[in-house]
């Protein structure tokens, strides 16, 4: 009769795989080589460089996701420890084992050429003068959407290829933000071997947990519209204290805007705003800025950069500004359309959208 340890000791030995790793010809001796276990993203073992080449030896829980990291060396390679012996040529890059892991190699190779393509787009447009990057930004805005929907395609046409395996495992961990929750979902419903692993349950279950994170702070966003806005107060550029109810409910529609001067996506926004304000204006439209800045003096470079010629106000405290708190403003650019009896009608006006409201509005 075996005892409950040995029992456990066999149930244990069950789960798990031997891997066996051999690497040549890289390019650096004394570097550090680690294995890590992509689940819980920690080394489970590690070797050094010497003379070329490395070797690894060991058990590792049966079909997970593994990872050879190795020191000064941009390529990391993706593995399921399935007890085949494999090796590492680094002169290619290659990774060769069982079928599983060479074809799992190909599919990594070919999906980093294509998010290379798309670095070395942006890295090229950035290294342009800046004069430059104006005139051709449409150009580059056409080309990188045409490149990431190649990058997107390719991920998804690897996935959908090794449906009856588990490569996808190592490549379904940034889809959801790559083309969203919600076809993030869909295939996780495939009945597919991938969907089952222990690493791809983990991360379903963060996505949603951070899913309804999201939810829960977008109904908090979202439940001043149709309600009557809250007032506030911070200091102008002079010093002086202003209350928001000095210039809101007034009998004017008032865009509040929650911006600051290092925010990149606020500074590419502004232009709308400025827009919507000089067309606007002469018929009583209103903005009234409140900044997320830390520093004065950035602040106020950026109003007269940016050419903001409406009321600002700032307390000076970055996230922490009565503004965050008061309308739950986790991410800007962001602002309220609010009416002339001070009741907040829309949110999160931006581009063509702020400017289809206003048109309606001032027909």
């Amino acid at each position: 009769m075996l005892t409950v340890a040995a029992a456990e000791l066999l149930a244990c030995s069950a789960n798990e795989a031997k891997y066996d790793i051999t690497g040549k010809n890289a390019p650096k001796d004394g570097a550090k080589v680690s294995l890590v276990d992509r689940r819980i993203e920690d080394a489970i073992d590690s070797a050094v460089v010497i003379d070329g080449a490395f070797h690894m030896k060991g058990k590792a829980a049966k079909d997970a996701f593994l990872g050879i990291v190795v020191e000064d060396f941009d390529w990391n390679f993706p593995l399921i420890n399935d007890g085949v012996p494999m090796e590492i040529d680094f002169t290619d890059s290659s990774l060769t084992g069982s079928a599983l892991n060479t074809r799992l190699t190909e599919c990594d190779k070919r999906n980093g050429r294509e998010y290379d393509r798309l670095n070395r787009l942006v890295k090229d447009y950035l290294a342009l003068p800046k004069e430059e990057q104006a005139a051709g930004e449409d150009a580059f805005v056409a080309e990188y959407e045409k490149v990431y929907q190649q990058f997107v395609d390719t991920k998804l046409a690897i996935i959908e290829e090794n449906k009856d395996n588990l490569i996808p495992v190592a490549f379904i961990e940034n889809v959801p933000e790559v083309v969203g929750y919600q076809k993030f979902k869909e295939l996780l419903s495939m009945d597919a071997p991938f969907t089952r692993h222990p690493f791809v349950s983990d991360l379903k279950a963060s996505v949603e947990e951070a899913m309804a994170e999201e939810i829960k702070a977008d109904d908090a966003k979202n439940a001043v519209i149709g309600k009557k806005f809250l007032d506030l107060e911070e200091a102008d550029p002079e010093g002086n204290m202003h209350k928001l109810s000095e210039y809101v409910g007034k009998g004017n529609w008032v865009l509040v805007d929650f911006w600051a001067s290092w925010c990149g996506p606020c500074k590419a926004e502004m232009p709308n705003v400025v827009a919507a304000y000089k067309k606007y204006h002469g018929k009583g439209f209103e903005v009234v800025g409140l900044s997320f800045d830390r520093e004065k003096e950035p602040w106020l470079e950026a109003i007269l950069e940016w050419n903001m010629p409406w009321i600002h106000l700032s307390d000076l405290n970055y996230w922490k500004t009565v503004a965050a708190k008061v309308y739950s403003v986790n991410a800007i650019p962001d602002n309220l359309l609010i009416d002339p009896e001070g009741i907040v009608v829309a949110r999160g006006l931006r581009g063509e959208a702020l400017e289809k409201k206003l048109a309606e509005i001032y027909k």
